[in-house]
């Protein structure tokens, strides 16, 4: 069974940083097409970023040169480096993890909390 538990969740002010971590059971990293989704109250859940099994990213427009979605295969860990955050990056951050060949994610993680405020 994968597990996938995130950290590095908080409070942050506008304008400043986190980085987020989802250390994975197994050696799913490097197999697997890893994401970053994130869920906003009385919104629905939307894609962050993602790192394909070969490495290659993709962004949603409202991260894209604010976040960085990078691996460690040798520590099953993918992380989400967060710059610049404002105040609408408020939300829950899920980790996630899919086989190259489905659209849907087929592991969850638990999620961490990060608020932007002042």
């Amino acid at each position: 069974q994968v597990q996938l538990v995130e950290s590095g969740g908080g409070l942050v002010q506008p304008g400043g940083s986190l980085r987020l971590s989802c250390a994975a059971s197994g050696s799913i990293v490097s197999r697997y097409v890893m994401g970053w989704y994130r869920q906003a109250p009385g919104k629905q859940r939307e894609l962050v970023a993602t790192i394909s099994s070969l490495g290659y990213t993709a962004y949603s427009d409202s991260a894209k040169g604010r976040f960085t979605i990078f691996r460690d295969i040798a520590k099953n860990t993918v992380y989400l480096q967060m710059n610049s955050l404002k105040p609408e990056d408020t939300a829950v951050y899920y980790c996630s993890a899919r086989f190259p060949a489905v659209v849907i994610p087929d592991y969850w993680g638990q999620g961490t909390q990060v608020t932007v405020s002042s």
